[in-house]
């Protein structure tokens, strides 16, 4: 993948923060060794688990491995898995330090533009809030400062450090700039399911700076959209990235295990890969307050990623395991362990279904692309859903 210069193309919207020559070199730079780092080397270590780590070890003990963790033990005595795992975590170590490095250098500008008159939306945020441990306690993705941080009044720069950042870390399979698949893959999950549904009131949960909340909007125009997440800076951000693109979208601070929405409010809600930075805790609450504030008829969706634990391989658990450790994922096992379709049916949900959504870049009606087996990181995302 090759980050387009968007200095030489149209921006994809006036918030993205602009590149110099040497910001946008970095940062391909950066881009194409995550892309080399996947396609080329990771394949390998598949292949020096199974050709010689395995074989070793079952000839070893008379016997296979027991499990995964077993084999990641000795894989991490292995050189190229060392390399790999070095390499991988430098990558993106590299990734938030070049974005970084081209947002401070403009903040006082992006500031500036953040300051939208005659807003169509609105930004709630509470100097009282109190972050959530399980985000609190953990850089998630290894983001210095995490979604939260605030360095400065009416800042911005987590949202727009996350925002350029994000097109590097999906190496732009999830729609280049605007990031905004997963919204659109998530009104292709409703309209499959729901095609005559017209929701009147839509709120997006832990919508970071609203890629996929500006996504779902457009195809419902009579709605009010809201959107909520937990650091203010990345709330002002996503405020001012969807004003700018003629969006008006409600965003506030909020903890959707409680939110200040009173019960049977919204026809729909939603959330896009949010679910696997929560908590074993947290994981239900956030289910009964979804019912509580969906009006009785209403529909909540959850698209979540793809690699449930009971579908990985042994390499594949052992991939799962690298994010929780070296890429500040606590709780991907427990989300990759869960039984979401459970766990709604738990809440209370009916008409419950759990499955894999094909990813879209546009939405339509009358689209099959709901299927029982995932297609493959980006290609499919598992999705919940159920009636209230």
């Amino acid at each position: 993948m090759t980050i387009p210069n968007s200095n030489n193309l149209a921006e994809p919207h006036p918030m993205m923060p602009k590149v110099n020559h040497d910001e946008i070199a970095e940062q391909m730079f950066v881009s194409d060794l995550k892309t080399f780092i996947g396609r080329e080397l990771e394949p390998g270590q598949s292949k020096l688990m199974n050709n010689k780590v395995i074989p070793q070890m079952t000839k070893a003990r008379g016997k296979a491995p027991a499990n995964h963790i077993e084999v990641r033990g000795e894989m991490e005595k292995e050189i190229d898995y060392q390399a790999w795992a070095t390499l991988t975590r430098t990558a993106q170590e590299m990734m938030w330090d070049s974005v970084a490095t081209c947002v401070d250098r403009q903040l006082d500008k992006l500031v500036a533009k953040s300051d939208v008159k005659n807003p169509k939306g609105s930004l709630t945020v509470n100097p009282d809030f109190v972050v959530p441990r399980y985000i609190d306690a953990f850089d998630i993705h290894c983001m210095p400062g995490n979604y939260h941080a605030v360095t400065r009044e009416n800042d911005v720069r987590q949202g727009a450090v996350f925002d350029r950042a994000a097109a590097i870390y999906h190496m732009g399979r999830n729609g280049g700039f605007m990031n905004d698949i997963r919204g659109h893959t998530v009104v292709s999950h409703y309209f499959e399911r729901w095609p005559e549904a017209k929701p009147q009131r839509i709120l997006d949960i832990g919508c970071t700076v609203g890629h996929s909340t500006v996504a779902v909007a457009e195809y419902f125009p009579q709605a009010e959209m809201h959107a909520i997440d937990v650091g203010a800076g990345l709330l002002r951000y996503a405020w001012a990235r969807a004003e700018h693109v003629g969006s008006a979208i409600h965003f506030s601070q909020q903890n959707a295990e409680a939110t200040n929405y009173p019960d049977n409010h919204f026809d729909l809600v939603y959330s896009s890969a949010v679910l696997h930075e929560t908590s074993h805790a947290a994981l239900p609450r956030i289910m009964a307050e979804c019912k509580r504030i969906l009006k009785p008829g209403g529909v909540m969706v959850h698209l979540e990623v793809p690699g449930h634990y009971s579908h990985l391989d042994t390499w594949g658990r052992i991939r799962g395991d690298f994010e929780i450790f070296y890429n500040n994922e606590p709780f991907w096992r427990g989300a990759l362990t869960t039984d979401f379709k459970k766990l709604v049916e738990d809440a209370g949900f009916k008409d419950v279904k759990s499955g894999f959504q094909d990813a879209t870049k546009q939405a339509k009606k009358g689209v099959q692309g709901f299927f029982e087996k995932s297609k493959g990181v980006h290609v499919s995302w598992f999705m919940v859903s159920g009636v209230k």
